[in-house]
């Protein structure tokens, strides 16, 4: 994986022979954080990235998401996924403020 990470980072593209390559890696959750980059659903606001997924948003820090696989499973889930290729091909939309200010009434 860091390899991939590296050569994404190199060229600050996921050309078509690395999208390939992801969807050979990781499968379905491949797929899902492609397309989370592709339409714009990963998120850089001032203290967290958080990702659009289909029924909720969630919060990535780190090595860490907010997500029920994470959460249930303990492993690398899409949206984490989708981030660090996102963070690698700079391929996110920054948002101009904090995550956790949207919560307050």
């Amino acid at each position: 994986m860091n390899d991939i990470i590296e050569m994404i980072s190199k060229k600050k593209e996921i050309d078509p022979i690395i999208r390939e390559e992801l969807r050979k890696i990781f499968g379905t959750r491949g797929i899902k954080a492609l397309a989370a980059i592709d339409q714009q659903r990963v998120k850089k606001y001032l203290d967290f990235f958080v990702v659009t997924g289909a029924t909720s948003e969630y919060v990535i820090d780190e090595d860490f998401c907010t997500c029920g696989d994470f959460l249930f499973r303990g492993r690398e889930c899409w949206h984490l996924l989708a981030v660090r290729l996102a963070i690698a091909s700079e391929s996110f939309k920054r948002e101009n403020g904090w995550y956790q200010d949207r919560w307050k009434i």
